[in-house]
Parts: C-alpha cells; structure tokens; sequence
C-alpha cells in the first residue's frame, strides 16, 4: 500500500541542507547541541522527544525516537507511558481552549 509517508525519507533526513547550506548546517549544529547530555542526559531527552513526536504526530520523528529510545534502554512500558503524558497533554490543551469557546458563547448568548 502506498502512502504520503514514505519510510525511506528519514534516512534523507540529512539532505535538508541540500537546497539551503547555511541555514542547514545550523540547523544540525543546533539539533546537535540540543541532544548532548547537560542539564538532562542524552538517554532522557530521547524520551521526551518520543512524547513530542507522538504530539506533533511526525511519522518520520516517531520511527526514529522509538528506536533511539529502546536503544539507550527505555523499555516498551516506560515508552508508551511517555506516549500518553503527550496524549493527556495534547487531549488537555484542546480542552482547556474550551474556556475559549465558553467565554464566546456567554458573550454572544448575552
């Protein structure tokens, strides 16, 4: 089955400096520095990134962390626990801009 995400395009990730050189190679300066142990370590940042892959729902992020994850040794639970802290963040930021809704309806109901 064909689809819009095609798998094999994660391993192109490093072509993204193809069209733009500069602004590439400070991209992967940056992504570089970012997933170096410091304040958290390298093995906990993968797993945060597992959770915001799940939340920005990238296809592409979520094959890769979910590997880089199991490899620095994430178990499968701590992984899909993880999922559903994005999820229940995600679930709680649609419902808080509920208030949103709420408070336009009261003033156009008035």
């Amino acid at each position: 089955m064909e689809t819009y995400y095609n798998p094999d395009d994660l391993k192109k990730f490093g072509n993204i400096a193809d069209f733009q050189k500069k602004l590439g190679e400070k991209f992967f300066d940056y992504y570089g520095e970012v997933f170096k142990d410091s304040e958290l370590t390298a093995r906990e940042k993968s797993l945060i990134a597992l959770a915001v892959a799940h939340a920005v729902q990238c296809p592409y992020c979520i094959d890769a962390y979910s590997s880089d994850a199991f490899e620095k040794g994430w178990s499968e639970g701590q992984m899909m626990e993880a999922v559903h802290v994005a999820a229940a963040i995600r679930g709680g930021a649609s419902l808080v801009h509920g208030v949103q809704m709420m408070n336009k309806v009261k003033e156009i109901a008035m």
